[in-house]
């Protein structure tokens, strides 16, 4: 089911494109028609896609789409949910596929403390270990916080600084803490919840956040944006959430698309 195909999408420019900085495009939401969404992505302009790895399983999956599809690349990493059992041959292997060529980014990596599926204490360890290694691999990070500002604060900065950098992804803060991880160096990656009725300190913290420090992102196939709120999210959607951002940004989509996709790719080090 294409819910693309109800309501069209807004429209960018010619020449002007954006990037779904954060997809899980190896889950099995997309197993039936992964080919039709990549190509309704790039109808739409969303011509490159990173699919993020949240435990060794689905890392092995997002190096071998990022392999298959041109405009898919990867990150490896182990959430904070997936922690738990996570040893030294787990960590060879990260490293590993940290070598593939299309790997550009290192996470999801993080603390979760609203469903804590792992110790807070497990968490805190492999976060910080999983910093090191990324940061031994010249790769820049991708940060899950959930519940944990400022435990996931309080680590960064004592293992900063990161010349790679990273990016808060599906950033849940308020304008002070946007503040906060622009000064450390890191970008804010704004998500679909951006949209929604009632997201107005997501929405203050993107007007406080400098154009040249967002990016946007599905975190497909989770938080679709409105008017596809509730349905499978796509990164075709992101266009939704672009859009969003330019008008509280006060500005149209085309400039918003530049600067977002210019971030991503200097970020990741993505060839145009």
């Amino acid at each position: 089911m294409s819910a693309q195909k109800e309501i069209p999408l807004p429209l960018l420019p010619e020449g002007v494109s954006l990037i779904d900085t954060h997809c899980h495009l190896d889950m099995k939401a997309y197993a039936g028609d992964l080919e039709q969404v990549l190509a309704r992505a790039a109808g739409a302009g969303v011509r490159q896609v990173l699919s993020i790895g949240i435990d060794l399983e689905s890392s092995r999956r997002a190096v071998a789409l990022a392999g298959r599809h041109e405009g898919v690349f990867a990150a490896v990493g182990i959430h904070p949910h997936h922690v738990e059992g996570v040893g030294e041959r787990d960590y060879e292997e990260l490293r590993d596929l940290a070598a593939a060529p299309r790997v550009v980014g290192y996470g999801e990596i993080g603390i979760d403390l609203v469903k804590q599926y792992a110790p807070a204490p497990l968490q805190l360890e492999h976060f910080r270990r999983q910093i090191r290694l990324a940061r031994d691999l010249v790769l820049p990070l991708i940060i899950h916080d959930r519940g944990a500002h400022k435990e996931v604060m309080a680590v960064l900065r004592e293992e900063g600084p990161f010349p790679a950098g990273g990016v808060m992804h599906c950033f849940s803060g308020d304008a002070a803490l946007a503040r906060e991880v622009v000064a450390l160096g890191f970008h804010i990656s704004v998500p679909g919840v951006v949209t929604f009725n009632k997201a107005e300190t997501l929405q203050e913290a993107v007007r406080a956040t400098p154009l040249d420090r967002l990016l946007v992102e599905t975190d497909g196939p989770f938080l679709a944006p409105v008017p596809y709120r509730g349905k499978r999210n796509e990164p075709a959607c992101v266009l939704y959430t672009a859009q969003k951002v330019a008008e509280l940004k006060k500005t149209d989509l085309a400039v918003v698309a530049r600067a977002t996709t210019a971030n991503a790719r200097r970020l990741f080090r993505l060839e145009g």
